[in-house]
């Protein structure tokens, strides 16, 4: 008798389930959206998002070790070492050995690269515009606000 109550109960939980209102399927089409919007924007430079974070953050601190530019765009070891390599491979940073520990390599970008990037963020700008279009500025604000409390 329990186990029809609990299969009842299970069947009547899953009854009320809908994929389009779960946080997941929301989050990735959101994602999705705004990879395209991403794609549309950045194409012509032929950057992918964790390049584009690479370069960036590169920028913002002038020179970093690929250790630490890993865990400050939040990429694994292989990944990033991906990203460095095509980076590199382009011409877009240079790698140096570290003055206070030769282990060490680090990573600052050429003046191609610099170029880049700042085209770059300068489109940047417009796809988060194009991103947050649908919402007004205080949803906006919000909307950040709960992202950054999610990581």
């Amino acid at each position: 008798m329990k186990s029809a109550a609990i299969r009842r109960e299970s069947r009547q939980a899953a009854d009320d389930y809908r994929l389009e209102d779960q946080v997941g399927y929301l989050m990735r089409r959101a994602h999705q959206r705004h990879t395209a919007i991403f794609q549309d924007g950045i194409e012509a430079l032929q950057l992918t998002p964790t390049q584009f974070a690479a370069l960036a953050k590169i920028r913002d601190l002038g020179q970093v070790s690929q250790n630490q530019l890993g865990r400050l765009t939040a990429m694994d070891p292989a990944t990033i070492q991906g990203v460095i390599q095509r980076l590199d491979a382009r011409k877009l940073i240079e790698r140096q050995p570290d003055p206070k520990d030769r282990r060490c390599t680090l990573l600052k970008l050429t003046d191609e690269g610099d170029a880049l990037v700042a085209d770059a963020i300068r489109r940047a700008r417009k796809i988060t515009e194009a991103t947050l279009a649908p919402l007004s500025a205080s949803e906006r604000q919000a909307f950040l606000t709960l992202l950054r409390k999610l990581i």
